[in-house]
Parts: structure tokens; sequence; C-alpha cells
């Protein structure tokens, strides 16, 4: 297959990083790459999806892993698992003799490993050098579902209308599901038996890097998981200070003592971010320290400068992300040749075990299994977000009282962006510029 098919079936069929920022799949392919990458390293403590899916379709996904190394051009694809997945493993390691052009990079149980600058390293030892795209590397990378639904779509043409979820916390029966597009976050729980707890708050992603959410937000391309947590539970609380209070916070306790650059993942690779030297830019008004306000923007967001590495509980990678989204706006931009230590003699000693971070962050109670579960399609409505990637929102194409088919395109974009579909049929109820909703037709 040409990477011009490809990269058309995959934008038709609105295909985006399932996770994260929800990248448009498409734009990735490049006939530079000389190594595609599938992540696996499911990178937030709790989540299940990524190993539970290359455990079960290790066929389905490795075949359009190597279709896409095909299609660029690429002389190897490599699947980057960690070491502790020991069914995805053993799925893989079947597979595995029939593609010649694949290997298996086993990555650490540390966090944050599924970072793509991480797991670029781990599985190549390549440094994506600060600024640059893991392109600059030669590499392309891709998640697991992001593989699956590639596969989907060059097999049937099926476009992306289900996700796949963890739902866990503070519920009766922690499950991952595979449900439509549009569904609410309280459907969700509601399918993992509800909630556990008098008072709970849903996170929405991680406890790392995610948000608090509502129980009316809605499943989009990039949920990977709700987690419920009681209101009163640390990460909770942590993600509910705001700016002023966390700047305050740092003028009177940061002692300086770096452990937040010290055990910074980009630092320990060799970028220039030094949240300590920010922190104390930002505490002591230090507005001319314009180097280390800038640096801000090589932050991954990983949070483990706040959530794991400072004794004093200060938040310094919320105060980053503030801070770079005022910078952004302002149209401040990085240093065009930042500088580049390299990676750290250090790094090795001072990676966090994944086990560790989970039990500081209080989750040992709800680091269970949450089996793969197929349900039946019940529901009665669903809140199609218009803006479910990084790029232009999508544009309705279809007006209230529209009939539609399953897979019937509801939305498109021109530019950098990605089709949406209809995961059944349905009626349509309502259309802005934010959403459509849908009412499903009886089965």
């Amino acid at each position: 297959m040409q990477m011009t098919e490809l990269a058309k079936i995959m934008k038709e069929c609105g295909i985006v990083g399932a996770g994260g920022a929800g990248f448009p799949s498409y734009a990735k392919l490049n006939e530079k790459a000389d190594t595609v990458i599938l992540n696996c390293a499911e990178c937030e403590p709790l989540f299940r999806l990524h190993r539970q899916l290359l455990s079960e379709y290790a066929s389905e996904i490795l075949w359009a892993l190597d279709t896409v190394r095909e299609a660029v051009g690429a002389n190897e694809a490599i699947v980057a698992v960690k070491a502790s997945y020991k069914e995805a493993l053993d799925a893989v390691e079947e597979c595995l003799d029939t593609y010649k052009n694949m290997r298996v990079a086993k990555l650490p149980e540390i966090y944050p490993a599924g970072d793509e600058i991480i797991t670029i390293y781990e599985a190549t030892k390549r440094v994506v050098e600060p600024g640059q795209l893991p392109i600059s590397q030669g590499v392309i990378v891709f998640n697991v579902e992001t593989m699956l639904n590639i596969c989907y779509a060059i097999k049937e043409n099926t476009p992306v209308c289900y996700k796949y979820i963890t739902v866990t916390g503070e519920v009766k029966h922690p499950q991952t599901f595979r449900v439509p597009l549009g569904i609410t976050f309280k459907q969700a729980v509601q399918m993992a038996g509800g909630e556990t707890a008098d008072e709970s708050v849903y996170i929405s992603g991680g406890a790392m890097t995610g948000r608090i959410g509502k129980k009316s937000d809605v499943v989009t391309k990039t949920t990977n998981a709700v987690l419920v947590l009681p209101k009163d539970h640390p990460v909770v609380l942590k993600k509910k200070t705001n700016t002023k209070i966390n700047i305050y916070r740092a003028m009177s306790a940061c002692c300086q003592c770096r452990m937040c650059t010290d055990l910074c993942s980009r630092n320990l690779l060799g970028h220039p971010i030094e949240p300590h030297n920010f922190m104390r830019a930002v505490s002591k008004g230090m507005t001319q320290d314009v180097v280390s306000i800038k640096n801000i923007m090589y932050c991954s967001q990983c949070k483990l400068c706040e959530m794991y590495a400072c004794q004093q509980g200060l938040s310094p990678g919320s105060l980053i992300g503030a801070f770079r989204g005022e910078i952004r706006t302002k149209g401040i931009t990085p240093e065009k040749q930042p500088k580049f230590t390299g990676v750290s003699e250090h790094r090795r000693y001072r990676q966090v075990p994944m086990h560790r971070l989970i039990s500081r962050l209080g989750l040992l109670k709800y680091d269970v299994e949450a089996p793969l579960t197929e349900v039946k399609n019940s529901f009665t409505e669903l809140k199609i977000a218009l803006t479910q990637h990084i790029g232009q929102p999508a544009k309705a194409q279809v007006a209230v009282g529209d009939e539609v088919e399953k897979f019937a395109k509801l939305a498109s974009c021109e530019g950098l962006g990605a089709e949406l579909h209809s995961p059944c049929a349905a009626v349509v109820k309502e259309v802005t510029d934010k959403y459509i909703v849908l009412k499903i037709k009886k089965q």
C-alpha cells in the first residue's frame, strides 16, 4: 500500500491518537521514517486497556504495524512493551515469526515510559532533542488502540466510532469497556456497577496527567480512562488547587532542593527544562530570568515534579502548564537552538518505579484487574463532541432531523483534523458549534 493511500484511509476514517492530545494519525506518516514504534507502555497508573488489546488482538495489531512500516518505507517496526505485561508479550511472540522486520523492545516498569520521547529512547537509544519531533530521529510512534483502529480502517473501511476505556477506582466492578463515542462518564461508571464512595470525583484520564471531569462529560477519541476517587483523596485535592494559591505556596515553601529537576524525565534526557529554576523565578518575581521561563516549553507535563518529587507538596507542573499557556497566547517561542546536554549519567538511578509511584499516590487499593468486557449497546442518546483532536474543530455535515446510518459521516475538517462518524443508526437531535446530539434508533 502506498503512503498517500494509507493517509487518505486514515483521514477518512477519523483516526487520531487514541489518548493524549489526539494528533491526527495520518499526519504522522512520513517517508523519512526508518522505524515505526508501537507504544504499549500503558503510561498512567491503573491503566489497563493497551496491554489488554495487545493480548487480545495481537494478530490484527501487528499486521497493521507492518503495513504502516511498509507504506512509509521504514526498515524496522518495534513493539515497545513493558516486560511485566506477560500476556501481551506472549501474544506478540506467537505472531512475531510472521514479520521479518519486526522486533520487541522490553520497556522498564517506570513512569513515564509512555511519553513517546522516553519510549523512543528506551526502544532505540535515540534521543529526540529539545523542540524536535520524533521524525527528526527517523521514528514514528503509534499507540496500541490507534494501530487497531488502523487495521479496521484498512481491512473493513470502518471509521473510529467506539473507544476502549478503563473504568476503575471507587466502582463496584473495575473493567475495561468498548463504548460508543458520546456516552457520558456517569453512564460509563454505571456500567462498572456504580460508585462505592458516598461522595466521589471523576478524573478524566490518569491520576498524573488527567483532569477533574463532570458526570455529564462525554467519552471522546482520546478518553482512555475514567478514574473515580473520594472527594478528599490526595490526587483530587492536588488537582483542585488553583494557580494563585500555588504561586503563594511556592513563595512561602520552595526551598530550592532541586528534587523536581533531579527527577524530571525530560531533564534526564538532556532537555533544558529545570523546574526548580522556574519555581525560583516565579516565587521571587524574577522576570529577568527569561531562559528559565522560556525553557518550560520543553516540559512534557508528566507531573512527576509535583505528584512525586516535591517533598513540600508544591505544584511546579501545574504552574508550568498555566504559565506555558500564557506564554503561547503572547506569541513567545522557545529558543531556536536550545542547550542540549545529552542523557544524564544519573538517569538510571533516578527513574521512578511504577509500583512506588502508585503507592505514593495512595492508589494501591485500586491497582486491581479491570477485565476487558464487551457490552451490549443499550444507550438512547449520544453527544458527539466536534473537538476530539489537535487541529481544527470538525464542522457538522448534518442538520437537526436528519436520519443517519451506522458509520455515516457527521462532521469533517478541511485542514489538520479528523472526520467524525455515527456509531449507529440515529436521528440528529441537536447541532451546535461544539457538539452533535444523536437520538439512537431502536435496534
